[in-house]
């Protein structure tokens, strides 16, 4: 049985080039008794106001969005890099908790960590409380490129700051 176990975070040597932007994460949060999750593939890990934190991004038609913002927590859930872990987070990603239970059906199991629930089958997870959240307008955006290749459909993301308050990885 695997287990997960609290690690310092200042003892962690990660790539989160490689981890975010290739591996991609689940995007846990929990609402109302109910648990949904999305895959993201865009986010960083850093630090602010003097601490650890992660950044992420959710477009406003995501159902997980709701969940996000009617809760103080999220977790990031990271899998090994394989095909198999990559088809759960495509479908992760291209399927919605709106109509379907795609955790259930995805044959994933939640777990908590203080109550921030977080998927088993990932391999490290980091528990986040929600600093911050600030929507990104059109307005905004400096590079003129990226407004109209990312966002021709207006479907704007906002973008959170969360403090890590956990570090999970799993022993076999």
């Amino acid at each position: 049985m695997s287990v997960f176990n609290e690690t310092d975070i200042d003892n962690s040597c990660i790539n989160p080039y490689r981890l975010i932007g290739r591996n991609w994460f689940a995007l846990t949060a929990a609402k109302d008794g109910k648990v949904n999750t999305m895959t993201a593939g865009w986010g960083g890990l850093g630090v602010m106001w003097g601490k650890n934190v992660c950044f992420v991004v959710v477009r406003e038609s995501r159902y997980t969005k709701e969940f996000i913002d009617n809760t103080d927590t999220f977790s990031l859930t990271f899998f090994a890099d394989t095909p198999a872990n990559k088809k759960i987070l495509g479908y992760l990603g291209s399927a919605s908790g709106r109509d379907e239970d795609k955790i259930a059906n995805a044959s994933l199991t939640i777990d908590y960590h203080n109550d921030t629930p977080y998927i088993t089958e990932g391999n490290m997870v980091y528990i986040c409380k929600k600093l911050y959240r600030s929507p990104m307008p059109k307005e905004c955006f400096i590079d003129a490129k990226i407004e109209p290749s990312w966002y021709k459909d207006g479907d704007y993301h906002d973008l959170y700051i969360g403090g890590i308050t956990a570090l999970l990885t799993k022993e076999s």
